[in-house]
This record gives C-alpha cells, structure tokens and sequence, in this order.
C-alpha cells in the first residue's frame, strides 16, 4: 500500500489498510493511523500524530515548523483526530512553546485547497474550512463552524460554535457561537438558521438564540448591559448559556 516512490523515516509509525502514494514524504517521530489515505507529494513533518481515517491530498505540507521567529527547534507537536478530509496545498503548521506546543485538529472537519492553519491553532470537530481560508496562530475555531473561501481571522482569535462566516470576511475579533458574519472588518448579519436547521435545532432553541442575538445586536444595548439580559435568557436555553460563557471569556472582545 506504499508506493515505491514514497519516503518513510523508519520511525514512523504506520497503521494498519494505510495508502502513501507516489513522492509523499513522511518523516520520523510520527504516527499515521489505520485507514488513511495520503494521495502523492504529502509531506507528513517530524513530531506528527494523525489518527485514523483521514484523507490528504497532493502538496499537503502537514506538520512544518511554525512560522514563527521565535521558533528554535523544540520539538513541538501537531495532532490530528480521525476522518478528516485536508485538501490539495493545506498547510498545518506544529505548536510553540509560546502556547501550548501543539496544534491540534479534531474530528470529521473538512478543510478545503490552500487553507492554511497556523501554530498553535485548535480546530474542532464538524467544522468547514472553504479555500483559502487562513488562520494566524493561536486561533480556536469551535465544533460546526463554517469559514466561507479567503476568510482571515487574527490571532488569537476565536469562532464560535455552529457560526458561519462568508466569504472574504477579516475577523479581528471573536465570532459569537451561531452568528452569521460578512466583511473586512467583520460586522454581525443575523444568526446561522440554514445550518442551525440542518443540525436538527428545534424551533423553541432557534427562537431562543434569535432573541438572544437580538438582545446582542439590535438593542443598542452596550455590551455589558447586554450580557446582564443574556445571563438572564440563559437560566432557560443551555444555547444561549454557551453564547454567554464564550463572550465572558473572550479576550479580544467580540465583532458588534
């Protein structure tokens, strides 16, 4: 199942039913779980852990060093959960130590061409990463957020749950979880219905986190006298209690 063309470091640990295809690289210090498949010219870096059932495409970089100048060598980490798909010209970059020396990538995300994920970054699971979407480093971007093509988000910066950014959108600050976001800087829309309905939210959740984005958005409340009626919202919708708890940790304040 490995293509004579391909390179493996003796160290690397191999799965079981795994494909390498023609040129891939995979260096030493890394772990390819049962299942995956690397397409041709993947290049697998040192101090790399991908678990089972992923899907990488040709010209993938998976686990370089970090673009960072402080970087000096450490051996940071890059992890990877199952089923992924990472398609052609993806770049993932490993941790610093500046954080906390990994970079890590949940379950069942899809990650489209010429995305590129820097260090330290953690991705969750069921997320949509569209082409050419970039991630500087430190960025969290939480369980089934979608970022439309060439999305741009600062580091340090953090998406929210089931929210949704379209396309070219600059993000400076934090993506409340379930709201809809457009531009450069990125302003609020309305909230993620189609996705929300496609999750299976029922209409009583939706009418909740509707009021509560209303509460946030359209009432012209200052932040904090906002957040004094959300935490009120929040005692009956555990979705609006995850808005609350994400803006009360925000350290870079959110889009408004």
């Amino acid at each position: 199942m490995i293509h004579p063309s391909a390179i493996i470091d003796p160290s690397a640990r191999i799965g079981e039913n795994v494909k390498i295809g023609p040129y891939c690289i995979v260096e030493g210090n890394t772990e390819i779980g049962d299942n995956c498949e690397l397409k041709s010219h993947v290049v697998v870096a040192n101090h790399t852990r991908i678990g089972k059932g992923n899907k990488i495409y040709p010209f993938a970089s998976i686990g370089e060093d970090p673009q960072d100048k402080k970087f000096d060598n450490e051996p940071t980490k890059l992890v990877i959960g199952d089923n992924n798909t990472i398609r052609e010209y993806v770049t993932i970059n490993r941790g610093t130590v500046d954080d906390e020396g990994i970079t890590l990538i949940g379950d069942d995300n899809w990650i489209m061409a010429y995305v590129h994920i820097a260090h330290d970054c953690v991705l969750g699971n069921h997320t949509i990463l569209a082409n050419c979407s970039s991630l500087a480093g430190h960025v969290h971007v939480d369980d089934y957020a979608i970022l439309g093509g060439f999305s741009k988000i600062h580091q340090f910066c953090r998406i929210g749950a089931h929210a949704f950014s379209a396309m070219d959108t600059g993000f400076q600050k934090d993506l409340p979880p379930f709201v809809m976001a457009q531009g450069n800087p990125a302003k609020p829309r309305a909230i993620n219905f189609e996705g929300l309905k496609r999750r299976g939210f029922s209409k009583e959740r939706i009418a909740a986190i509707k009021k509560a984005y209303r509460i946030l958005y359209k009432s012209d409340l200052k932040l904090e006298q906002a957040m004094a009626e959300m935490i009120q919202l929040a005692n009956e919708s555990d979705d609006v209690k995850l808005m609350v708890e994400f803006i009360q940790k925000s350290s870079r304040s959110i889009i408004r």
